[in-house]
């Protein structure tokens, strides 16, 4: 099936900040960690990314209705361009954290952040029923692959040491590789069509008859995120270079096979729902995660953790289609940009409070 210009240009993009992310969450903790930070103010770092993240993200979602997507999308760009040049360059905790809450770079791959409720949007925008779930499990593949190939990349500062570079040096220049992707990005949403508002009538609320069902559905995800949050990758990064001295190299293949697993779970949960139903799918694939997550958290044998954490891997995000074609499927198109923001931030907010009671443990192993 020929694919749309502008779902192309998404895709793109969607690849460009997935690559970005696959390193970031990796080296973020790694640098901070290198700067003299301790486990809990990491800990309070990566919850002030997710809080900062939802902030945006309902943001931009309240003006995504009113305003044109496309101008949006390059504003964020740009702030990934600022984040990356912006994180390097400040060490103290009160700049750090005035940056990732008002920046880009988060603490959890996958589909969160400012980005999110515009593209969804703008990838559903004339997208048929039967095919949007196909069109978004493209979308988190491309992103998951993306993301699997960056976490190798993650190793990059480990060949810049052996060349000459000091280890904080090496950690602060893949920042400024993750401003470059922000430029790529600008140009890529650069090429994207405008949009128009769908209604140029002041209104009190962005949602309007499936406002019932949307806050439900918020409440729901917020409480499944609050619990994530507790093993964001940045974290549980941080926990493997604490508990087991995991090597830079090490946690790069680890991710990198990770977000494998990650990426070609999206195109078998299309099967899934087609077969058991959105909601089904969702359920029943985050029970066994559950499980596995519980099981490596008190093994206390390596190759246990990280056979238990791919495991989890293939099943945690077999939801993220699912759960946002179910979300474009049961709210009318005009409200579509506020419902993505309105189930994505809540989300992002309710993760953003657990990395901080995380910090603290893993401080103390």
């Amino acid at each position: 099936m020929k694919i749309r210009p502008d779902v192309f240009y998404l895709y793109a993009a969607r690849a460009a900040r997935g690559f970005g992310d696959g390193f970031a969450v990796i080296i973020l903790p790694a640098y901070l960690s290198e700067i003299g930070f301790s486990p809990f103010q990491i800990g309070l770092v990566a919850a002030a990314a997710l809080l900062g993240s939802a902030g945006m993200t309902l943001a931009v979602g309240i003006l995504a209705r009113h305003h044109d997507l496309r101008r949006l999308l390059l504003i964020s760009a740009l702030a990934m361009v600022l984040t990356g040049i912006a994180l390097p360059n400040f060490e103290t905790i009160a700049f750090v954290l005035i940056i990732v809450f008002l920046g880009t770079m988060n603490p959890s791959t996958g589909d969160i952040g400012m980005f999110v409720p515009l593209e969804h949007a703008m990838l559903a925008h004339g997208a048929p029923d039967q095919d949007r779930t196909r069109i978004f499990a493209h979308y988190s593949l491309i992103g998951a692959i993306a993301t699997a190939v960056g976490a190798l990349a993650a190793a990059t500062p480990d060949g810049l040491i052996m060349v000459g570079f000091d280890r904080t040096s090496a950690l602060q220049a893949m920042f400024y590789f993750y401003a470059g992707l922000g430029v790529v990005s600008i140009g890529l949403y650069q090429c994207l069509p405008r949009t128009e508002s769908h209604d140029t009538a002041p209104r009190a609320t962005a949602l309007g008859p499936s406002k019932g069902i949307v806050y439900k559905l918020a409440a729901l995800f917020s409480l499944d995120a609050f619990a994530g949050g507790f093993a964001v990758q940045s974290l549980v990064a941080l926990w493997l270079f604490e508990r087991f001295d995991l090597s830079l190299a090490q946690a790069s293949l680890f991710f990198f096979w990770s977000n494998v697993l990650t990426a070609f779970s999206y195109p078998v949960a299309v099967r899934l729902a087609k077969r058991f139903g959105l909601v089904n799918t969702m359920v029943f694939t985050h029970i066994p995660s559950s499980a596995c997550l519980i099981v490596a958290a008190f093994s206390p044998n390596l190759s246990i953790v990280l056979t238990l954490l791919l495991i989890r891997s293939a099943l945690s995000q077999m939801d993220v289609p699912t759960r946002t074609s179910y979300v474009m499927a049961v709210v009318t198109p005009a409200e579509r940009p506020a419902a993505a923001s309105v189930t994505a931030g809540p989300r992002s907010l309710a993760s953003s409070i657990s990395p901080a009671l995380a910090g603290g443990p893993i401080q103390g192993l």
